[in-house]
């Protein structure tokens, strides 16, 4: 660690500085690289960072941004506009708008200096994505000329838009002469911080190297203190130093390093006195403008300093020197840094409140002056004058704040903003003259901008006090807000939204045409989709087209058609609904809303007409459009679900859970998680764990259990059918599926399909077992409505596969499921290319299970290793586990059964694994203690119960006991 006063060389970072110079050096062929580092306050990580870019060649270009600590207000894209601003002064205007290119007109989203040079940001109106990808541009095109290594520091103090932007950059830049350096402080980044969510992603992606920087141990602490010192310390002291720093080396540099230092019996008696040590050295007028900096954060620019200082110039710049001599701040080009965070922290708590009022005051001016041709700073001037307590300049501030950051496409921090104004309305004289809109239009603007942000509830919240608000008779903005309200209740799940939206249409009945009605309409006849009522949906959308048409709005005459296309294709008009969901893309294009819904609806129907290949293509793309406009969360989610869906379909299992680990990490609302809540449970169940299933299934039960999508509730009455059915509850199952039966259902051809064919499996295991389902039940009766509803879907494509499967799990003597030849049937029908991959392995599974109760072993043989190696290929953990289970009860495999009193081989894993067994534990337990996935323990415990000749996991530890010499172990 280096100090003002002493060490000059790195200490105990030794391998971690080799590490970023050998990630730095494997990009350089051109390939983008991402190094984290991690630690807690005053571990090293700036040290770290700094030590290596002073080690780069000089052909290397090096842009550092940084996050500002503003609290909750971390202004949007904070540093990576520092870093575009660092490559603008490296290498100057006109090579970074060459590099941009076309693009280069949405820097200025960024960069509003750019303003004057190509276009304004009223110019830029591809979106975020354009500013992303104008950022992309740029920088892989400076790369080809030069190395570029770009550093975004304390990413703790980040915010939703920057780490968005960072995402992207990481993601799609993957062949660039770039290398990334992420730090952020660990103990800051808790659960519900923006980074929290994205960390898990960043260990997945194999070009991003992670470095946690833990604390010195008691020698690299004597190393540090003896460097420092230029003597060795005490054996005594030693130990004094070691357990008050705790091993952090900042804290060592402190309490070593000022002035007076001579023994431990000088420490400070707190942390706080730790960390005011070196200031309490400086002289008053030092010691004010130390203070006078603290107020502008962590870093303060030198202009900025100058516009807030009441003083003579030459009495600044003297104090300065002062504070940068006795290592209190540090130079950084033309600003001003703090030593550290912390000290910083420290200094600003000694302001008397006189002086915080005044010193933010200062800051705020300034900032304003700027203001008035850069926004950027609208959200720190936000911040100054709420600390200041000048709550009308804050209420103002925080409108600017909001409508920058909403047109930066930074929704997370555009709420914040518009709600702390919402809040200070009351104590604000003149609020709606200041703000130019009425209370209720703010509270519907933030409503909107909650929305998008993800955070459904409190948007509801918002425009319910909106709708209050509105005056008698403003019948045309009730029905919007009506509209907004019905929208967000839909967002999570919740029922209300059809009724609202006929509410708001009644209320603009006999109007003239107008695009609130065409949009209304729209909604409505989406709505009408999601709950199957599929004639009226596209009488509702025909109108709703019309209406579009009428005031020429082409986005509007997308969304119509694509409903009704959706629509047409779920009531069985395949070739018509495809033709207007292609209408419906062509319409959109230009518009994101509308593109974005097309994406939706025709990956999610390519899906379920079986054509996997197509539906993932389209997924991708709207997925990436999701991303771009900062809709990960909402649409993103369910276009995740459309490509996770027809990835297991296909037979990409582990692509597809892991995707799906990372859906369910963005923690979307329920109305777009439900969806991949449902891919969970039954990615789980068949990858063999179905106690996992079922533990996962209690508390989201009640959650899908509401949803008001029709296909949501189809989809999860499958996967909660079979959960029941594995667990052994066979009269819970049929509970789950049988309401494809009831009077009242809706059906859905691609979703009843393969419920249907769960239900004929639960059928047959009701008659099989003879379970009581009560004096109502008939299974005759049952046997036939499943006929009657799997009949009325012959037309649909997927038909002869799922037909195939039912037909062979309700056939044979009984309705048992044993007849060998509806079987092969089925092996051929689930051979289609529209077939779900994990078809093969079953059917054949149910083969070689009715050929070996028919008494054809050698057969059974034949198919249970054809079904072991489709199971294995694609990862069907259950599909294994049941072949084992017949392999064991049929005899089959009969020479890899050790008899009682041989030694049975295993392997040195199953040996592990049931000596884990013996002790009681489960397979989610054992996968735990060997850091295994449990359905990977699954599949070893199956093989152990085969090779014992075991037919329990009690009996299995038993006979492993009775061996004389336990059990072999393979090579």
């Amino acid at each position: 660690m280096q100090s003002a006063f002493g060490s000059t060389f790195l200490i105990g970072r030794e391998s971690e500085l080799a590490t970023l110079r050998e990630t730095f050096a494997a990009g350089l062929p051109g390939d983008t690289r991402t190094v984290v580092v991690a630690g807690e306050a005053g571990i090293g990580k700036t040290r770290l960072v700094a030590e290596f870019v002073e080690s780069l060649p000089s052909q290397a270009v090096v842009a550092v941004g940084q996050c500002i600590d503003l609290g909750p207000d971390a202004p949007p894209y904070a540093p990576i506009t520092g870093i575009l601003r660092a490559l603008l002064s490296t290498v100057g205007i006109d090579e970074l708008i060459a590099a941009a290119g076309p693009s280069r007109e949405a820097l200025s989203v960024l960069l509003p200096e750019l303003e004057e040079l190509g276009g304004t940001r009223q110019d830029v109106r591809g979106g975020v994505e354009w500013v992303y990808d104008s950022v992309a541009v740029a920088l892989e095109n400076l790369a080809r000329t030069a190395p570029l290594v770009l550093v975004a520091e304390d990413l703790h103090w980040s915010d939703q838009a920057t780490l968005g932007l960072l995402r992207y950059l990481i993601r799609v830049l993957e062949h660039a002469n770039i290398l990334f350096v992420l730090t952020y402080r660990t103990d800051d980044v808790r659960r519900g911080h923006p980074l929290h969510a994205w960390l898990p992603e960043l260990d997945r992606n194999r070009r991003v190297m992670r470095i946690d920087l833990g604390r010195f141990s008691r020698a690299q602490v004597r190393e540090l203190a003896d460097v420092l010192l230029g003597s060795s310390l005490e054996s005594y002291d030693l130990g004094v130093l070691y357990d008050r720093s705790d091993g952090v080396p900042f804290l060592v540099e402190e309490l070593v390093g000022f002035d007076g230092f001579e023994n431990v019996d000088c420490f400070p008696s707190s942390l706080r006195g730790v960390l005011l040590s070196r200031y309490e050295t400086l002289s008053e007028p030092t010691q004010r403008v130390v203070r006078l900096l603290a107020a502008g954060g962590a870093r303060v620019e030198h202009e900025l300093l100058v516009a807030v200082y009441d003083g003579d110039p030459e009495e600044l710049d003297r104090a300065a020197r002062e504070a940068v001599a006795a290592s209190v701040i540090v130079i950084d080009d033309s600003a001003y840094e703090f030593r550290h965070a912390l000290v910083r922290d420290a200094i600003h708590e000694e302001l008397l409140p006189g002086e915080r009022a005044r010193f933010h005051s200062l800051y705020a001016r300034a900032l304003e002056e700027r203001c008035d041709t850069d926004d950027t700073f609208a959200t720190a001037m936000s911040y100054h004058w709420m600390v200041a307590h000048d709550l009308p300049a804050a209420f103002t501030a925080s409108l600017k704040a909001m409508r920058h950051a909403r047109g930066s496409y930074a929704y997370t921090a555009a709420a914040r903003m518009g709600e702390r104004a919402l809040e200070l309305w009351p104590q604000v004289p003149d609020a709606a003259e200041l703000a130019a809109c009425t209370r209720g239009e703010l509270l519907a603007d933030v409503a909107y901008i909650l929305r998008n942000a993800g955070e459904s509830d409190r948007a509801i919240a918002l425009v319910e006090e909106a709708i209050a608000e509105l005056a008698p008779g403003d019948n045309e903005r009730l029905a919007a807000l009506l509209r907004d309200k019905a929208s967000y209740l839909a967002n999570i799940g919740r029922s209300g939204s059809i009724d609202l939206l006929r509410e708001a249409l009644a209320l603009l009945r006999d109007q003239p045409v107008s695009l609130l009605r065409a949009t209304i309409l729209g909604e409505l006849a989406a709505r009408l989709m999601l709950q199957a009522y599929f004639d009226e949906a596209v009488e509702v959308a025909d109108a709703a087209f019309v209406e579009a048409e009428a005031v020429g709005s082409l986005p509007r005459m997308s969304v119509a058609a694509n409903i009704r296309g959706t629509s047409l294709l779920s009531n069985g008009q395949i070739s018509t609904g495809l033709d207007d969901l292609y209408r419906a893309g062509e319409l959109g294009h230009g518009d994101d809303s509308a593109r974005l819904r097309y994406w939706v609806n025709l990956s999610d129907s390519m899906n379920l007409l079986g054509r996997f290949d197509e539906a993932i293509t389209l997924a991708e793309e709207g997925l990436e459009r999701a991303r771009l406009r900062g809709v990960e969360r909402t649409k993103g989610a369910i276009l995740l679900s459309n490509m996770i869906g027809p990835l297991f379909a296909r037979g990409e299992w582990t692509r597809a859970d892991d995707l799906l680990n990372r859906a369910l990490a963005l923690e979307s609302p329920l109305g777009f998680s439900a969806p991949l809540q449902h891919l969970k449970l039954w990615s789980t169940l068949w990858g063999g764990d179905p106690e996992s299933a079922e533990r996962m299934l209690r508390p989201w039960r009640g959650q899908l259990g509401i949803e008001q999508q029709a296909q949501v509730r189809l989809a999860f009455a499958r996967v909660a059918g079979e959960i029941a059915l594995e667990n052994g509850d066979v009269a819970r199952a049929w509970s789950e599926v049988s309401g494809l039966i009831a009077p009242d259902h809706r059906g859905i051809p691609a979703y009843d399909l393969p419920l249907l064919m769960v239900a004929a499996r639960v059928l047959a295991t009701v008659l099989r077992e003879g379970v009581d389902l009560g004096p109502e039940f008939d299974a005759v009766t049952a046997d036939r409505d499943l006929r009657v509803l799997l009949a009325r879907y012959e037309g649909w494509p997927t038909h002869p596969v799922f037909a195939a499967v039912f037909e062979a799990e309700l056939g044979g003597p009984g309705r048992l499921g044993t007849n060998i030849d509806l079987w092969r049937r089925a092996v051929d029908a689930v051979e289609s290319s529209n077939a779900p991959a994990f078809l093969r392995p079953w059917t054949r599974t149910r083969l070689a299970e009715s050929l070996a109760a028919a008494g054809g072993r050698a057969e059974a043989l034949i198919e249970a290793e054809h079904a072991r190696s489709a199971a294995k290929e694609i990862g069907v953990g259950l599909i294994l586990v049941r072949i084992d289970d017949l392999e064991r009860r049929a005899g089959l495999h009969a020479s890899q059964v050790s008899p009682v009193g041989s030694v049975p081989v295993l392997t040195d894993r199953e040996r592990q694994v049931l000596a884990l067994v013996a002790e009681g534990l489960s397979n989610r337990q054992i996968a735990e203690q060997l850091f295994i996935s449990a359905k990977t323990a699954s599949v070893h415990v199956s093989a152990i119960l085969r090779k014992l000749g075991a037919a329990t996991r009690t009996e299995a530890a038993y006979l492993a006991q009775q061996q004389p010499n336990g059990v072999a172990v393979t090579a």
